[in-house]
């Protein structure tokens, strides 16, 4: 019997539980991974050696290590120096990959070679093989370049008009192939501008998603940032990412499960908030309690601010059971 493919696009860790999810059922998973990231350990290689970054793209290699040595893989490509006046911040991770794109010269050759190296159990495919930044433009009219503006703490925060990519580049061609090939394809969880959209703006993409035909279902996030989607609730977020796709999502999955107060409190005084259901009359939206209890430390080395809460890969898998199923 044919197992069914799932695809899931996005980047950083917001995806991690739900590729810890899949590889719990019978399926085989891709990701589709942002490369314009250009904040800590990933921005200071990329400056150096201008491939494309690798920081979200050695997550997800480490969320699809095989179970039986998953816990070593694990701690190999996400540990973190912590002293070193010139490793110090750095991902040995992201050195691996970094090492192996400088081989081949090609990041998607790079993550084929790395996934026969740490036996992953799936595919994980950049966006684009270009070395692009993002480029913000607010409502004001001002834009920046660069991914790490959007992890900057401001005073004031700036609404977002749009996202786009820069230099131009096409969609990875292994990409629309993945695409055309799969029975689901998931967005999120993530930064909606930093991780998910900065994906869904490569140019081609959009056209090959709605060419796939398969049903796709987004994840919402559980908390607003406070550089990027700053008082956006459910439904500014679902129409952010229909207005990048054309057309509508298939279904629409959002956290039932209580934040408890003492992290509100963390959050809140980082001027972030919990994202405010407001999707009203939509059979489209599923509604169940997603949270990970566990509450995830950020290491003192990491430059990059890093989300508290995550979604619960236990809880996910049902949801994915009844995705499946449509």
């Amino acid at each position: 019997m044919r197992q069914p493919e799932i695809l899931v696009i996005g980047g950083g860790t917001g995806i991690y539980p739900v590729v810890s999810a899949l590889k719990q059922l019978s399926v085989k998973i891709t990701t589709i991974i942002a490369v314009s990231d250009s904040g800590g350990s990933t921005g200071r290689i990329r400056d150096e050696f201008g491939f494309p970054p690798v920081g979200d793209l050695r997550q997800s290699l480490a969320a699809l290590a095989s179970l039986d040595s998953q816990r070593a893989i694990q701690e190999l490509l996400l540990y973190r120096f912590e002293r070193g006046s010139g490793l110090k911040g750095h991902n040995l991770g992201n050195l691996i990959l970094t090492a192996l794109q400088d081989k081949y010269r090609s990041t998607t050759k790079a993550l084929e070679v790395a996934q026969q190296i740490f036996r992953i159990e799936g595919n994980v495919i950049p966006s684009t093989d270009t070395a692009v930044n993002l480029k913000i433009t607010y409502q004001d009219g001002t834009e920046v370049l660069g991914e790490h503006h959007l992890d900057k703490a401001i005073k004031k925060p700036n609404k977002i008009a749009k996202v786009s990519l820069t230099p131009k580049c096409k969609v990875n061609p292994a990409v629309t192939k993945a695409l055309s090939k799969a029975d689901l394809i998931i967005i999120g969880p993530g930064d909606l501008y930093a991780s998910l959209i900065a994906v869904l703006v490569t140019p081609g993409l959009s056209q090959a998603l709605v060419h796939s035909k398969s049903p796709i279902c987004y994840f919402l996030n559980l908390m607003t940032r406070q550089a990027q989607t700053h008082d956006m609730t459910a439904t500014d977020h679902v129409t952010a990412i229909e207005r990048i796709l054309g057309f509508p999502l298939t279904k629409i999955i959002i956290n039932t499960d209580p934040i408890p107060p003492e992290i509100l409190t963390v959050y809140a005084a980082q001027q972030e908030f919990p994202v405010t259901d407001d999707v009203t009359n939509d059979d489209r939206i599923l509604r169940k309690p997603l949270l990970e209890k566990t509450i995830h430390k950020q290491s003192s080395s990491d430059s990059v601010q890093r989300t508290l809460l995550r979604h619960s890969s236990k809880k996910i898998i049902p949801v994915i059971k009844s995705l499946l199923a449509i």
